[in-house]
């Protein structure tokens, strides 16, 4: 069963946050967009490169009204040692949240059981707490912010647009499609 327009389920985590442990739920979540993003483990290779990407656009989800979440398998104690360690981690503002107990990644269905890790999972979330995409790949392959805020961005518009759809490739500002019969086999 797919994730997509499900409600995130209820969590409580600890997290590290512009120098504070801070707990994140999913009442934390709610009012303004999310996006998650898991990693498999702190002090990886690839994973600092994701979380340096996603600090270098933090600016850009701000503008958009979204929150960025880091998650991990590693605990919020972890994540204060790699904020500090890091270059890369270092950058980042926004929330870097433990997953000891591996609750939220059995939850977005990432967990690897063998490994006791994360896939690397990305889901942008409304502010009513529904999942409205989410992408799953294996971990050796890192992602581009710039497709997640571009996703992003075409969630919050079909969001505030009932009715209309966005095609491939689709950055905002650009022309929607209106389904109708009409369209039909002729796009």
């Amino acid at each position: 069963m797919s994730l997509i327009n499900t409600q995130v389920q209820p969590f409580k985590n600890q997290a590290f946050h512009n120098g504070k442990f801070v707990e994140v739920t999913e009442q934390s979540i709610k009012g303004k967009w999310a996006v998650v993003i898991f990693m498999p483990a702190a002090f990886t290779f690839n994973c600092p490169t994701e979380v340096e990407d996603a600090a270098e656009h933090y600016a850009e989800f701000q503008k958009a009204g979204a929150e960025v979440y880091i998650v991990t398998t590693d605990t919020h104690f972890s994540h204060k040692v790699w904020h500090e360690t890091s270059p890369a981690v270092g950058k980042a503002k926004f929330f870097l949240v433990g997953d000891p107990t591996h609750h939220l990644t059995r939850a977005f269905d990432v967990h690897i059981d063998e490994e006791g890790l994360a896939l690397r999972g990305t889901f942008i979330i409304n502010p009513d707490g529904m999942i409205k995409t989410m992408e799953v790949h294996s971990n050796e392959i890192a992602r581009d912010v710039t497709e997640t805020l571009r996703k992003l961005k075409a969630a919050q518009y079909t969001a505030a647009h009932p009715g209309e759809v966005c095609p491939a490739k689709w950055k905002e500002g650009e022309k929607t499609i209106a389904p109708s019969l009409d369209l039909v086999g002729k796009i």
